[in-house]
């Protein structure tokens, strides 16, 4: 078995995490687009910059919101 320095091992919880931020983006996206049809660029832009945070309140806002802009803007991040 191969050592994995400390640094390495916080190299790959990162790229873990961006990954993980990466593919939530893509999921929301998909799913955004097939419950209000095509996505404007800022909605595209916000998926593309949100934090792990911002994404799990927004997939949990998309089961009820009304529209595109309640997801977004009327969910509260904590």
């Amino acid at each position: 078995m191969q050592y994995i320095t400390s640094i390495e091992r916080m190299g790959i919880a990162e790229g873990m995490a961006k990954g993980r931020v990466e593919g939530g983006s893509r999921l929301l996206g998909r799913q955004l687009e097939r419950r209000f049809g095509a996505l404007p660029q800022w909605a595209t832009e916000k998926l593309s910059s949100a934090s792990e945070q911002a994404l799990e309140a927004w997939g949990e806002a998309i089961l009820t919101a009304p529209t595109l802009e309640a997801v977004f803007y009327k969910t509260k991040l904590t």
